[in-house]
């Protein structure tokens, strides 16, 4: 989990990423999926959710996880699918294994990546969080453009929200959740964060 005192610079961008108005980043494919709805009216999106996700487990590169999200998946392909029948999720973005962004829902609406969950005291984290999903698994380490995106589209959620906890699926659904996994590298992500601006002191 990394706490954030203040927000980056995004100046500190060797190339800006950035959000529209509508909520939906430029630089990502935009996948659009029919399984979001609204916050709650006045809530402060002061959370980043972050995920692994891999359809079939620990195989990647294929269109099983956009088909999740868009509600497409023939959950008859893979016997690992029967579980996944009728199940309506998505995430706010995904990361592939080459940097590759894609977004399935506008920031400004509720994606439904979080599950059942807690975070200080507060349930349903959809409503005050974003989620990002990077391919990958549990048991294998990610690829260092999944890192370079994930800092990059950080430094872009910072500034627009008052996003006060980076977390991982685990910390918001302990025992049911064990996303992003051992693999990630919370240190490389925390430093990667500090060195790309000034704004976040030492010991965040």
């Amino acid at each position: 989990m990394i706490r954030i005192k203040s927000a980056p610079a995004l100046a500190a961008l060797p190339s800006a990423w950035h959000l529209s108005a509508d909520g939906w980043c430029p630089q990502a494919k935009k996948m659009v999926s029919p399984n979001f709805n609204a916050r709650p009216e006045a809530v402060d999106i002061s959370l980043l959710v972050i995920h692994n996700i891999s359809l079939p487990m620990g195989q990647f590169g294929g269109a099983q996880i956009v088909d999740l999200f868009q509600n497409r998946l023939d959950c008859d392909s893979d016997a690992s699918f029967a579980s996944l029948r009728d199940v309506k999720v998505s995430s706010h973005f995904l990361i592939r294994r080459d940097g590759t962004l894609l977004q399935f829902v506008s920031v400004l609406e509720r994606a439904w990546h979080a599950g059942l969950s807690q975070f200080e005291g507060r349930s349903g984290c959809n409503d005050f969080s974003i989620g990002i999903e990077l391919e990958g698994s549990d048991t294998s380490a990610f690829a260092s453009a999944q890192y370079l995106s994930l800092t990059r589209l950080t430094q872009v959620l910072l500034a627009a929200f008052p996003i006060r906890h980076i977390v991982g699926h685990s910390d918001i659904a302990p025992g049911r959740k064990t996303d992003p996994g051992p693999c990630f590298d919370w240190f490389w992500y925390r430093q990667a964060i500090r060195r790309a601006s000034a704004g976040v002191p030492p010991g965040a």
